[in-house]
Formats: C-alpha cells, structure tokens, sequence
C-alpha cells in the first residue's frame, strides 16, 4: 500500500471515535423536564418558549427568549394578538414586598431569589403590572413551578423567565433610553417541518450512496479475483489485506470501540471549552477535505482516467496521481473557507456537503466482514446511545451526549460532526440535525447486505440491502416522530434505527436459511480449482 493510502485509511479509521457523537437534536430544549414539575389548580400551564420583543423610542431592538411559568395567564400565541407594553424594574427589585412605584399595566422587570416566584407576581399584579419578566441569576432557562404547598395561584398576568445576559441587556436600555416597550408571545412550533423530511432524505441518500460504491468495488474486486483463479495462477495477492485499502471490523475491535468512544465523550464534555471545540473544527476539516477528495477523485475518473492513472512521487507523501493533485486545492479551499465562515447563517451547506462525504469515504473503507460483527457493533452502540442521552443524568446531573453535541460549554453552536438543515418553518428558527453516528453506523450493515447481495447474485426482491434500508428509514422516521412529541427534546435515533434495522436483517436471514452464511463467513462461497494453491476459499 502506498504511503497516501495508508495515512487517509489510518485518518479516516481514527475518526469514526468522533463520528461516534450523535444526537438528534433540535433549537428550544428547556432546562428540566415536564413531569418533575406536577400540574394543581391554578398552576397548570403548559412550559412554552416566549419571545420577547423590545423596542426603544418606538424603533425595533433585541429580541430575547424566555420560559413560561406553570402559574398566570397563558400567553398568546400569535404576534398580532399582543400588546406592545411599556417596560420598568420593579422597586424593590426582588419584588418580594409590595411594590413602591404604581404601574398602570407596564411589563415590570424582577430579579430572582428571596421568595417565591408566585409571591413576586402576586405583588406585581397588586401594583397594576399587565406582566412579568424574572431574570434568572445563571445563563440557562428556568422552569417556574408551584410549592406544593402554595394556595394563593389566582394569578391573572403570565410570568417568564429570561436569562440573565437577557437581564443586563434590559438593564442597559433602561439606564440609556426615555421609553422602552415589549411584546410579549408565544408562537407555535408546526409538527413537522420540512427540514426534517430533507434530513431524512440526506441521510437515506448517503448511505444509498455509500452502500452501492462500497458494493460496486467488491464486486469489482471478486471479478478480478475470478479471473485469476480462472488463469490458475499459482499465487493470487491476499485482497483481504490491507492492500486493498479496506479496514475491516472484528468482534473485539467492535466492543473496543464503543468502549473507547464513551472515553472521547467523556473527554469532550469535561474539557468541552471554545479552544476545544476550534481543535474538532480542525480534525474535521481535515477528515473533510480526505473525504471530499476520494469522492471527486472516483466521480471524475470516469472522465480523466490517465490522469487518474498517472501518478507522480510527493515528498512524505508517496505516489499521487495527477487527478488528485487538481482536486486537493478545491477541496482544501473548500473546508477552509467553511471555517471562516461556519457561524454565518448559510454555513451549514459546506458542513453538509462535508460531512456526507466524510461518512461515504468511511462506508467504502470501513467494512463490516460479516452479520455477527455488525450485530455486536450495533447492539454496543445501542445501549451507548440509551446510556449517554438517558443514564448519564443520574450521573452527571445532565444527559452528557446532548451537552456535547449543542455545545452548551463551548460557547458556539455544538460540534460540526453532525448534519443540519435550517428549520425553514419553525417561528424559534434552529436547525434539524442528526449526528454522523446515526447514519454510519447503521450504514456499515447495509453496506454489507448490499454487498453479500451483489456478489451472492440476489435480486432486489429476494436480496436483503432493499429490506435493510427500508428499516433504516422507518426507523429514522419514528425517531422524528419521538422528537416531535416529546417537544423536541433530545432523542437517541440508535434507540429506534437499531431494533428496526438489526432486527430486520437477523429475521429475514433466519426466515431465509441464510443466517449461518450472514452470521461467519459474510460472503457467498465462490468456486475453488483444485489444481490452484490457495488458502481455502471459505475462510476469510
């Protein structure tokens, strides 16, 4: 194997650790969840997101986004229906006694602590308050609950939470300006946006993609294989090896994996830091433009085949054909010009464009050999997934896998080994995504099944890669369902994509008689010359 080949296989082999970082997740989650915060008369409001809107001397200003509280009135939902209404502090700022200065239906400012959240709406409704505004004494979003033994909730203005940035940001329109006024509402997330039915396109797309060059190449491999035996040449080159530029999985590395991926993640959340997260942006630049590269060196040698076939020797590098050293500068220039620009809004085509041909690279390298390794590999990632989103909240007081993957310590908008698309629809804005994990893993086993399809002559209807990725659809498919109704919390799609892709193969291959085939070798058996001096062709 050159030295090229061995350092991208070597690179992208590394990789799938950060690959492994997955999660879908969405724009609005709120701290703390619904059912710790049980419902009685007069707090019984469901926790929505509200906008507030400012507005200094009548010209439009910052817009914030605050929590509603289980007590007071329910907020409007849509914008026309509310009021543009003057905003002051209260005095006492606490609000924890009664109100020195008379409001005449202002949206009054509170800070938190010293009493009860119901006990500074009750003062500020008393003073003639239409509203109120709570800043919280952290950065995060707070859900106001009743205490449970609570009985003056006739409460009749709504209450929210902001965050405390929101509040130093108020605090300074108010000390600057004459006239400061807010809009307070709560506009409705639609069910489903379009931005997760193209998601969900993406990523059946990548691995159709993958899946069929991954088979392609094998079948390529077997011909040649054929032809050689077919000529009885006495010793045929190991294509198992790493000659081939393939990397495949056993059992142990399987296990290993998902083990020392729990390790990285780890690692992420507690050093998860600004300089952290510029290092991930560098990695994956780099798995990028290795990505990006192998793609349009196979795509474009159908066209300029010898310059694909004529190489020249690189310091350090080896033998480069001509074809991959006129793509690297676009690719290079590419993933560049995606880190300068990531935080723009129009970003995410460049991290998308990357990251799908990262994962297409990884599926054509990285092999599955056989059933019982993609079963290990997939059932590990499973409980991983359960175990990170879910688990890791008894532990660490927060679920680790979604810290990491929005980036709530970095400062910037999560780590970029994720595919996202704008929600287009969606009045809070945010962004579909789905980690890389979600379509790479379950891809290796289709890829498989695709192959053994291929080179075991099997028909789309009779084979097992339509089936597979059938299930792998469905299952993404619920995992966005799962999202929706659970108000856009966090959902691990291995917990849904896992049973009903997994599960599809292994009772299919056992309806089929095939499983024992699937389960060991992974391949069909090809025929053998005896006159031939080989290895046995059913080993692998």
């Amino acid at each position: 194997m050159d030295s090229l080949r061995f350092l991208r296989i070597l690179l992208l082999s590394s990789l799938i650790l950060l690959l492994s970082l997955r999660s879908t997740v969405t724009a609005g989650d709120i701290v703390h969840q619904d059912n710790l915060a049980p419902k009685k008369p007069g707090c019984e409001n469901d926790f929505v997101l509200v906008k507030v809107q400012t507005w200094i001397d009548g010209v439009e200003n910052e817009e914030f986004v605050g929590v509603g509280a289980r007590f007071g009135r329910r907020i409007v939902s849509k914008e026309k229906n509310a009021n543009q209404t003057h905003l002051v502090f209260a005095n006492p700022r606490d609000s924890c006694t009664p109100l020195k200065n008379k409001l005449s239906g202002d949206v009054v400012i509170v800070e938190r602590g010293n009493c009860r959240f119901t006990a500074k709406a009750n003062n500020a409704e008393a003073a003639g308050a239409s509203a109120l505004l709570i800043i919280n004494n952290q950065k995060e979003l707070y859900k106001m609950v009743c205490e449970p033994d609570e009985t003056d909730l006739d409460i009749q203005i709504p209450a929210v939470m902001l965050p405390q940035d929101a509040g130093a940001s108020l605090q300074k329109m108010l000390a600057n300006s004459s006239k400061v006024s807010a809009q307070l509402y709560s506009p409705r997330r639609p069910a489903v946006d379009v931005a997760e039915v193209f998601l969900w396109l993406m990523a059946i797309g990548t691995i159709l993609c993958a899946s069929y060059w991954s088979a392609w190449s094998a079948r390529e491999a077997a011909i040649e294989h054929d032809k050689l035996l077919k000529d009885a040449i006495d010793e045929i080159p190991n294509t198992n090896d790493g000659g081939s530029g393939v990397v495949e999985i056993n059992t142990i590395s399987a296990i290993f994996f998902v083990v020392l991926a729990s390790g990285f993640l780890v690692i992420l959340y507690k050093l998860m830091s600004y300089w952290f997260v510029e290092l991930l942006v560098v990695v994956f630049c780099i798995g990028g433009v290795e990505g990006l590269q192998t793609c349009l060196v196979a795509l474009l040698s159908r066209w300029f085949q010898r310059a694909a076939d004529a190489y020249v020797k690189v310091p350090f590098l080896g033998p480069i054909s001509y074809l991959t050293l006129a793509v690297s500068p676009f690719c290079i220039v590419f993933a560049v010009l995606w880190a300068v620009y990531r935080v723009h809004s129009f970003a995410w085509i460049g991290q998308d464009v990357l990251g799908i041909a990262l994962i297409i690279t990884v599926l054509q390298i990285v092999h599955v050999p056989n059933l019982k390794v993609g079963t290990v590999l997939l059932s590990c990632a499973f409980l991983y997934d359960i175990f990170w989103v879910f688990v890791s909240k008894k532990l660490f007081h927060e679920s680790v896998m979604i810290v990491v993957a929005r980036g709530d310590k970095s400062g910037e908008d999560g780590i970029p080994m994720l595919l996202k698309i704008p929600r287009m629809f969606d009045p809070w804005g945010g962004y579909s995504i789905i980690g890389f994990g979600d379509i790479l893993l379950p891809g290796l086993l289709i890829a498989f099944a695709l192959r053994y399809d291929w080179l075991a002559n099997k028909t789309l209807r009779t084979g097992y890669f339509i089936w597979a990725m059938v299930a792998y659809g469905l299952g993404l498919l619920i995992t966005y369902v799962a999202l929706n109704l659970m108000d856009g919390h966090g959902q691990p799609a291995l917990l849904y994509i896992v049973p009903f892709t997994l599960g599809t193969m292994l009772t299919l291959a056992r309806k089929r008689g095939d499983l024992w085939i699937l389960w060991t070798k992974g391949e069909p058996e090809r025929a053998c010359p005896h006159h031939v001096r080989l290895e046995p062709c059913s080993e692998k």
